[in-house]
């Protein structure tokens, strides 16, 4: 990714936040990712960490329509994915999805709900899914503008990111063709 491209995008989800009411805290902690493919338009995510502690952990990210955050699961990690505002598809497997066959359970708003492996759960502002560990899931904006919340047990990005394509990286390559605005958890 341009680092102009960066800045681009952490100025509209800062934009977006402040219209929909997100007062982001003091030196929050900046992850802007094409999943290292080079298409941020298509798979793309802008991620804040607002608590990263060793028991939970809270984030706020940010996409557009058409920006998906490619199929992945973890396998310590257990987290609730909220819409906070837009609308959120969420595509859920019961395990690898080339293996994944059988019906299952997820919760969805706190409530059991039995789906097929691949069904895509629609949620609207303040719907949450509950992802269990070991659980794939792919997600992506289905309006404009979309803010999703994130909450769960500690977070590991190194070490507990299952993609499903091989050629996915967690941060991106950077070509630095203007100065950053935002310090990046990746530019550490």
């Amino acid at each position: 990714m341009k680092r102009s491209e960066i800045n681009q995008l952490v100025n509209e989800s800062s934009q977006c936040f402040a219209e929909h009411g997100w007062a982001l805290p003091p030196n929050p902690q900046w992850d802007v990712t094409d999943f290292g493919l080079g298409d941020w338009h298509r798979f793309g995510l802008v991620l804040i960490t607002l608590a990263n502690e060793p028991e939970y952990c809270e984030k706020l990210m940010y996409a557009r329509a058409g920006m998906v955050t490619p199929a992945h699961c973890h396998r310590k990690k257990k987290e609730d994915i909220i819409s906070r505002w837009g609308e959120l598809a969420v595509t859920v497997w019961n395990g690898h999805p080339k293996e994944s066959i059988a019906p299952f359970q997820v919760r969805v708003n706190g409530a059991l709900r039995q789906i097929l492996p691949g069904e895509t759960v629609l949620l609207r502002a303040g719907e949450r899914i509950t992802i269990e560990p070991g659980v794939y899931h792919e997600f992506e904006s289905m309006t404009s503008q979309c803010i999703i919340g994130e909450v769960s047990t500690a977070n590991d990005d190194l070490n507990d990111n299952f993609f499903i394509r091989e050629d996915i990286g967690r941060f991106p390559t950077i070509e630095e063709d203007e100065p950053p605005i935002m310090r990046l958890v990746s530019d550490q």
